[in-house]
Formats: C-alpha cells, structure tokens, sequence
C-alpha cells in the first residue's frame, strides 16, 4: 500500500507518529503479554480442574480433537497445547490482517478493528464459560492490529532513510515496556485479588493503546485509499530482484520457527519452572515474602531496556567500521544465545538439590533477551527493507505468521515438562535453538548473494 512518508524529526530525531506507535504498541503489548502471563497458570491452577473443566463451552471438543493428534493429555500437557495453538495463531493471523488491510480496510479501519476485536476478548475472558471464545477474539484482533502497527512504522521513512532500523529499535523497547509492565501488574492483581481482576487489567490497557492510536492518527503518513491500489499493482508486477528478496524472506521466516519454539518457552513451561521449582522466598528483615511466578517474566522486558542501548551501539561502531554483519547472521547469533540459555537452565535443573536460586532465571533471561535483540528487531527491519511496497503489510504479516508453527511446536515441546527429566527437558529445546542458529548462518551466506538490500 502506498503512503506518504512524513518528513518531520520531532521525537529523538524522528517523525512525531513515532512516539505514537510507540505508545499505541506498549499499550497493546501490556494487554497481550498480560493475559499471556496468566494463561498457563490459570488453565493448570484453576480452569482445568474437574470441577470447572465442564462449565467452559467447547472445552471438551477441543481436547478430544487434540488428543487425535497427541494421545491423551492431562492437565499441564493441555494447557500447554492450547496456549501453544492460541499464540500460534494469534501471530498466524495476521497474514490475514495484511491482506485486508491492503485490499480491503486500509491500515488505518483495520487496527481500529483489530484493537476492539482484542479490547472485547480480555473483557470476556472474565467469564469462564466463554474462555475458548474470547482466546478466539483475541486471536482474530491480534491479526488485525499487529502486522498494519508494525508496518506504519516503516512507513514513516522514506526509502534509502537510514533512520529505518534505528527506529524500529525504539519501537522495540516500546513492545518491551508493556511487556515489563504486564506481569507486574496483571500477575499482581491476579493473585491478591483473583485472576479475572489480571484479566480485566489486559482488556483496559487495549483500550487505553486505541485511544492513544486515535488521538495520534494525525501524525501518521497520508494512506492512499486501498480501492486504488489494486489497478496499480496490475500495471507493474514484481521484477525479478522483488521476486528474489520475496523468496529469501519466506525462506528466512520459515527458519525463524525454530527459535520462536524454543524461545516462547518463556510464558509456558518457564513459568511453571518458576512456580515450582524455584526459591521465590524473599527475606528483607523488615518484610518476608515470596515472588509471584509472573513477575519473573518482567526480567526479559528489564533486560531489553538494559541491552538495546549496548547492542544498539555495538552495530553502530561496526557499521562505522565496516564490519557490521548481515542481518541473517546477526539472527543466527540470536539462535545461539537463546540454546546457551537454556544450557544454563539445564544446569539449574542438574546441580539443584530442592528448589532453585532464582538467579538462575536472571542468567536465563539475560542470555534469552540477548538472542530475541539479535532477531526480532532485526527480522522487522529487514522485512521493511526488502518487501515489495505492494506486498508490505503481506510480508510483515508473513514473518509473525511463523509464531503459528512454532507455537504448536512449543506447544507439543512443552507436553513433555511433566514426564521428561527438567535437566533432558532443556538440553532438548537447547537443541532445537543451536538448529536453527546453524539454519540461518548457511542461509545467511545465500541470501547475500542473491539480494542486494537498497531499500
């Protein structure tokens, strides 16, 4: 879809709609990872126990339908597979949203969809009887806001702006600040006062990124009406350099499943190592208590805040050298710290004796977040890089359709937490993260002979 770059430095030296879409998105990330800190444990704690496993609508047919494929499944062996099934699809969705955003809505008509889509599903998920149906709104509302977010962001620069990848490292943190928020308050408000109050707080927060989005729209790029976008297209298809940069982006994306596999771990069997397995307990003198297992997902967004400016001046002085690595490598060394940080996991699971130092999850964590830095910005800031201004919103919708794949994967990963060995457990999806990282830097060397990033 065509746009008009704004021209404006007005937010740290960039268009002033930055500073919106990067409100607009720690809002939504808040209510998203929110809910998602809460989803594992309310499924394995509360909603899955017999006496309330038959009140929630459809929960009986899914189940059935998931052990066709995987055999009989208890409790946490479920709730790993349908959050597996629920952010995989929630990130799979937005191959949708792109295409109607593109064709149909524009990007504008079909964020404000997709944000109430997702507003109404948090509030619904306070009725447990509607549990599967509000994952379903979410699912729905995910894809229609997040690929047409993320791509208004590259659609502030001109092409060949070298402030590109730089803001989509600030749109980054933006992600990660109500990543950071997210569990310390919806996991608070959770278990002190019960987990429809986490809920609620998610549902809120998505009301609070639309209006954000609303009152900023004026900043953002002009966005040409999507029924004269198709006769255009048709006069111009894509040459032969566009068709190539299309194919190593799929073929990129489809090698990313790997470390999204292992990575999204996280809010699924991490936190039940967190709950479980883990000295919570806090002693201060004055004050004792233990650590509510959600909190420790806020390390990872701690960490971002942490890591961005150092890694962020790292690329710049090799850039200023001439040594800066392709962007498929620095993902590929994104792969190989998320498997070292599970190596340190599986260490924990090997030397402890009762319950673990929580320090081991700091370590985790630092190493984790260092590996989604090396990718995940990265993967955006080359998608807006060499997708085909045509197929933009498609291509964005794309990379975050790969969560789909590795989502049911980690999902069916997660399945083992409860029968294999902690320490096998995490040598496993160490594994599979040192895969993909060799996946990417063979990959890596292809690509750059065959597409020249100009964009």
């Amino acid at each position: 879809m065509s746009l008009t770059p704004a021209a404006t430095r007005d937010f740290l030296g960039h268009p002033r709609g930055l500073a919106v879409l990067f409100a607009t998105e720690a809002w939504e990330r808040f209510s998203y990872f929110g809910n998602a800190a809460l989803v594992v444990l309310y499924m394995t704690k509360y909603l899955l126990d017999p006496a309330r496993f038959e009140t929630v609508l459809g929960l009986g047919a899914v189940k059935a339908a998931l052990e066709v494929l995987f055999g009989p499944l208890a409790a946490q062996p479920l709730a790993s597979q349908l959050f597996g099934f629920y952010t995989g699809l929630a990130y799979f969705t937005p191959i949708l949203g792109g295409l109607v955003a593109d064709r149909l809505l524009g990007r504008h008509r079909t964020i404000i969809i997709g944000g109430l889509l997702m507003a109404l599903g948090h509030f619904m998920m306070a009725f447990e009887a509607l549990f599967l149906f509000a994952l379903l709104l979410l699912i729905v509302g995910i894809g229609a806001f997040k690929p047409n977010i993320s791509t208004q962001v590259g659609a502030l620069y001109a092409p060949g702006d070298d402030r590109r990848d730089r803001a989509y490292s600030i749109f980054y943190l933006g992600i990660n600040v109500g990543a950071f928020l997210a569990p310390l308050i919806c996991g608070t408000l959770a278990i002190h006062y019960g987990w429809h109050y986490g809920f609620g707080a998610a549902g809120v927060g998505m009301l609070v990124s639309l209006t954000i989005y609303l009152c900023g729209a004026r900043t953002l790029p002009r966005e040409v009406r999507p029924s004269a976008v198709p006769a255009a297209r048709a006069k111009k298809r894509l040459d032969a350099g566009e068709r190539r940069a299309v194919l190593a982006l799929i073929a990129t994306c489809a090698l990313v499943t790997l470390f999204w596999a292992a990575y999204d771990q996280q809010s699924n069997t991490l936190l039940l190592w967190a709950e479980d397995f883990t000295d919570r307990s806090v002693d201060l003198g004055f004050w004792r208590g233990e650590i509510p297992s959600p909190w420790f997902l806020a390390i990872n967004p701690l960490m971002i805040f942490l890591l961005t400016p150092l890694i962020v001046r790292l690329w710049a002085g090799q850039g200023r050298r001439g040594t800066e690595p392709f962007p498929i490598s620095k993902m590929a060394f994104g792969c190989l710290c998320v498997a070292l940080a599970n190596l340190v996991m599986a260490s924990a699971a090997g030397v402890a004796t009762g319950k673990a130092s929580a320090l081991w999850l700091v370590g985790y964590f630092a190493l984790a977040t260092s590996g989604e830095l090396f990718l995940a910005p990265v993967g955006l800031a080359l998608i807006s890089k060499l997708a085909p201004a045509p197929m933009a919103s498609l291509m964005m919708g794309i990379w975050f359709a790969t969560t789909l794949p590795a989502d049911i994967l980690a999902g069916f990963l997660g399945g083992f937490w409860s029968s294999m060995a902690k320490t096998n457990f995490f040598l496993m999806i160490a594994l599979i993260a040192a895969l993909a990282g060799v996946a990417l830097a063979a990959a890596s060397q292809i690509v750059q002979r065959l597409v020249i990033i100009d964009r």
